[in-house]
């Protein structure tokens, strides 16, 4: 029996083919050729005989004895997309999830997000997750996995644990980089495969309906003139950490009609210097609130460091700030998307719309004021 989950035609993404038992799934290897490719993807988990579930994860087929049950999964993000996915009691165990806890429990209920059993407060460790026995680890490369912490999918199958990783964070063939299909398909990929694997296939296609339903609204709205050039501004010191082509901002910030300063950069989320902000001159700034470095620290940098204190963003703090899992893939990039074309508008930027935002942020959200109201 086949569940066949179908996506929208997109441009810039590859055509995904999932089959159960077989080598014949495909997959891109060229990255760059890849994104640019025009097709349209449509994902299927294939169940077979015995029950045994097969989807394709970076370009490898998994395969799953039955439906996951207890799924241990890393980070606000990742979370997200399983709770979109209707999974949230197939979820055994959850780590990192402080930081978005807020914003979470604004898009998903708080009895659901109270109900998730965090085991640890920063990343998974092998002892944490051998103690919480999962019958899926649901992370990625810089999400949780990394040889040099140790912790990777091939040492959890040496014992027995299969492992999904979040589809922006698939390695580039032959290379580190991160990032081999266009981020809102790997939105969908990941709900779509998510939702097939803890038997919510119905569920995540609602989800991805309703959030092609919110692109297409943004596709229509009447564009600029001039696009806005918007600077993701995750963290900085001698250089600053912001996010590439293959990165969710930078398909969040094309939806919402402006252009990534960092989208020559062929990654997801990497470090640059501070000639690169020099050079974008950017319209508005975008602040990834998460621990490490306050909203008050950035601001501050910018306005102190000789390249940014006097642009004109800076000056005017045209700064837009969202949470972590707002950013980084989620089924809420489609909402920071919303936030970004109404930013556009309250500063002048982009003609006004009738793009609408559908979800409030947390009231104790650093820099809220400065946000478009819903």
């Amino acid at each position: 029996m086949k569940f066949v989950l179908r996506t929208a035609a997109l441009l810039c993404a590859p055509l995904i083919a999932l089959s159960a038992c077989s080598s014949t799934a495909t997959q891109p290897t060229d990255a760059t050729s890849s994104a640019g490719s025009a097709a349209s993807a449509t994902q299927s988990a294939d169940i077979n005989a015995s029950g045994e579930i097969s989807v394709t994860n970076c370009g490898k087929t998994l395969s799953l004895p039955g439906p996951a049950k207890k799924m241990y999964i890393n980070d606000g993000n990742i979370i997200a997309l399983a709770l979109a996915a209707g999974a949230h009691k197939e979820i055994t165990a959850v780590s990192s999830l402080g930081r978005d806890i807020p914003v979470l429990k604004q898009k998903y209920g708080a009895e659901v997000v109270d109900g998730l059993n965090e085991v640890s407060k920063d990343y998974p460790t092998l002892e944490s997750i051998l103690a919480a026995a999962p019958d899926l680890v649901v992370a990625g490369w810089n999400y949780g996995f990394s040889e040099g912490k140790n912790l990777t999918p091939d040492i959890l199958k040496e014992r027995g644990i299969p492992s999904y990783l979040l589809t922006e964070s698939c390695r580039q063939e032959g290379s580190n980089k991160r990032g081999i299909v266009d981020p809102w398909e790997a939105v969908r990929i990941d709900i779509n495969n998510l939702g097939a694997i803890t038997g919510h296939a119905d569920t995540a296609k609602g989800v991805i309906e309703d959030m092609d339903q919110r692109l297409s609204a943004l596709e229509k709205a009447a564009k600029p003139e001039k696009q806005p050039v918007v600077f993701v501004f995750d963290s900085a010191k001698d250089t600053i950490f912001t996010s590439g082509s293959f990165g969710a901002p930078n398909a969040i910030i094309e939806a919402a009609g402006g252009v990534n300063a960092a989208a020559d950069v062929d990654d997801t989320w990497t470090t640059v210097s501070w000639e690169k902000l020099a050079t974008a001159k950017p319209d508005i700034i975008a602040f990834v609130e998460y621990p490490g470095q306050s909203y008050e620290d950035k601001v501050q940098i910018l306005k102190e460091h000789p390249v940014s204190k006097d642009f004109p963003a800076v000056a005017e703090e045209r700064f837009v700030n969202l949470p972590y899992a707002l950013w980084t893939e989620s089924p809420m990039n489609i909402d920071a998307a919303e936030y970004l074309r109404k930013a556009f508008e309250q500063h002048k930027l982009a003609p006004e719309s009738d793009v609408k935002i559908h979800l409030d942020m947390p009231a104790e959200l650093p820099g809220l004021g400065k946000l478009p109201k819903k």
